[in-house]
């Protein structure tokens, strides 16, 4: 648990696959924190004051110091209270988790905003392929019941948290029991898991965030 000195705020959008990346390493370690949330149409002063490079959420502040992007607030939470490790201990198994997270970044995430926020059919439709490409990989590199082992989730399975929540919010089915059984199971276990189940959003909570997210992009397009 964090002592009473710390001070844990994390700033989010709820409905970001990116946000509830860091809820649950959070939860995981049994971390208390104050959740602050922000408009992605109407950035406060205080995200915009700890994030002023991108501009965006999450944030992660931890005693005045504040820490942006997903997977580098994962593993700062991982490194800063050792209890129930997220990341592997073994260097090699730690750079293989890192390696798998990344790819999600830039593979899969990638081509799944581009599904989601593209209105033209063959755009659609070639985001769609480069999707089913990268979880064909996935798919392979799943060897257990998690990508951590047959226990406990890690930074893998936290890395791909976005990929059940695309599919309800995309409405298709990116992958079934027929194309990627072992990705389909991956995903029932999963979002049963206590702390992932605690964490998720409902269903209309995402439609909100993905078309504050599109109103967002679609506004930079017209500047």
């Amino acid at each position: 648990m964090a002592s009473s000195q710390e001070e844990v705020t994390l700033l989010g959008v709820v409905g970001s696959p990116f946000l509830h990346r860091v809820q649950i390493a959070l939860k995981l370690k049994g971390i208390e924190y104050k959740y602050l949330e922000d408009d992605l149409n109407n950035k406060s002063d205080l995200l915009l004051k700890y994030n002023p490079v991108h501009k965006m959420i999450p944030v992660l502040v931890h005693n005045e110091k504040p820490i942006s992007e997903s997977l580098v607030i994962v593993e700062y939470i991982d490194d800063t209270w050792k209890q129930n490790p997220i990341l592997p201990s073994d260097p090699y198994q730690r750079a293989l988790a890192r390696f798998w997270a990344q790819f999600m970044d830039d593979k899969c995430v990638v081509a799944a905003a581009k599904f989601v926020l593209k209105v033209d059919e063959k755009e659609k439709e070639k985001a769609t392929e480069e999707l089913y490409e990268a979880l064909k990989f996935l798919e392979n590199e799943l060897k257990d019941k998690f990508f951590a082992g047959e226990e406990i989730i890690g930074f893998v399975d936290i890395a791909a948290v976005f990929i059940p929540l695309l599919q309800e919010v995309a409405q298709i089915q990116l992958f079934t029991s027929e194309k990627f059984p072992k990705l389909f199971k991956w995903s029932k276990d999963f979002y049963n898991h206590p702390v992932v189940k605690e964490i998720m959003p409902s269903k209309d909570q995402l439609f909100v965030y993905f078309k504050a997210r599109a109103q967002s992009l679609a506004a930079k397009k017209k500047n």
